[in-house]
C-alpha cells in the first residue's frame, strides 16, 4: 500500500501568550510543531505500515522552507519519503486555494513515487481550526472520503476505517483510492527512535515549485485565489467573576440559587 499523509508546521497554540495592551497575539518565541491531528493521521499509517512491512509512507507539506523540520520530524517517526510544496504564488492561499494546491502537488509526487491509495490528514490544524483543507482535497480528486477517523486498516481494495460519531464508533469501508482525515485516538503517537532521527537530519527533501507542477492555474493559487476575506481578527474577551454555591446540601445549595436568580430578576 502506498500512502501519503498531508501535514502542516504550527505555532504551539499552548505556548501562545496574549498582550494584555494590544490584545492580540505573541508569536515571538513560540516553538513550530507539527499539527497534532495529523501526527494521529501519521501514526494511523505507520500502524497499517506495522501489519504490512510493504507499504510505502510519503509526507507532503505547504509552506516555507522552515516547515522542512516538520517535515524531517515526521521521517524520525515513520515515514519514508517527504516533500515539501512552496513558493511565493502560494502565499496567503486559503483552504480552498491550499487543497488546489495540494492537489496538484499530489499528481506531481505521484509520478515519482507511484499511486497512493490513500491520503491521510489531520481533521484540522490547531492554528486554523477549519476542517477544510482535507475534505475539499478529495472533492479536487474525486475521491470518496471518511471524516473523523480514529484508525484504519487495509481490506483488500479498500481500507476498513473506525470513525468518530456522536453515538460512539462507526466502522465503514471506502474503497481506495481515497481520503481519510483522523481526529484523536485513543493511543498517543510513537516516538521516534535514535536511529531513525539521525537518518531524518541527513535527509534532503525536494521543494517543488509552481513551476513543477505544469497542470497547475495560479489563478486558482495564492490571495488572488482565496476567495475567503478576513476582515477582522480579534482576541474574544475573557469571563471573570462567577459565583461558586456550595450549601450544606443540594437542597439547600438549590435553595440560594433560585434567590440569587430572582434577585438578578433572571427567573
Amino acid at each position: 500500500m502506498n500512502i501519503l499523509v498531508c501535514i502542516k508546521q504550527v505555532p504551539d497554540t499552548t505556548e501562545i501568550k496574549i498582550d494584555p495592551v494590544k490584545n492580540t497575539l505573541i508569536r515571538e518565541g513560540v516553538p513550530s510543531i507539527v499539527n497534532p491531528f495529523d501526527g494521529y493521521a501519521l501514526e494511523a499509517a505507520a500502524r497499517i505500515k506495522d501489519k504490512n512491512p510493504d507499504t510505502k509512507i510519503v509526507v507532503l507539506s505547504m509552506g516555507p522552507e522552515q516547515a522542512k523540520a516538520a517535515l524531517k520530524e515526521c521521517l524520525a517517526i515513520a515515514a519514508d519519503k517527504a516533500y515539501l510544496v512552496s513558493d511565493r504564488a502560494f502565499g496567503g492561499s486559503d483552504t480552498l486555494a491550499t487543497s488546489y494546491i495540494i492537489s496538484q502537488t499530489i499528481a506531481k509526487v505521484e509520478a515519482l513515487e507511484g499511486k497512493f491509495d490513500a491520503i491521510f490528514c489531520g481533521k484540522q490544524a490547531i492554528d486554523g481550526d477549519t476542517a477544510q483543507v482535507g475534505p475539499e482535497i478529495a472533492e479536487h480528486l474525486d475521491y470518496p472520503q471518511v471524516t473523523y477517523g480514529l484508525e484504519a486498516e487495509a481490506a483488500g481494495d479498500a481500507l476498513k476505517v473506525k470513525k468518530e460519531v456522536e453515538e460512539g464508533v462507526e466502522v465503514v469501508a471506502v474503497k481506495t483510492p481515497c481520503v481519510v482525515t483522523f481526529t484523536k485516538p485513543a493511543w498517543d503517537p510513537r516516538y521516534p527512535t535514535i536511529k531513525r532521527k539521525m537518518a531524518a537530519n541527513k535527509a534532503d527533501i525536494p521543494t517543488l515549485t509552481a513551476a513543477d507542477l505544469p497542470t497547475i492555474d495560479l489563478t486558482h493559487a495564492g490571495l488572488k485565489g482565496s476567495p475567503t476575506k478576513v476582515k477582522k481578527t480579534f482576541v474574544p474577551q475573557k469571563k471573570t467573576g462567577g459565583v461558586k454555591i456550595q450549601e450544606a446540601d443540594n437542597t439547600a445549595s438549590a435553595k440560594k440559587l433560585f434567590e440569587l436568580l430572582s434577585a438578578a430578576s433572571i427567573i
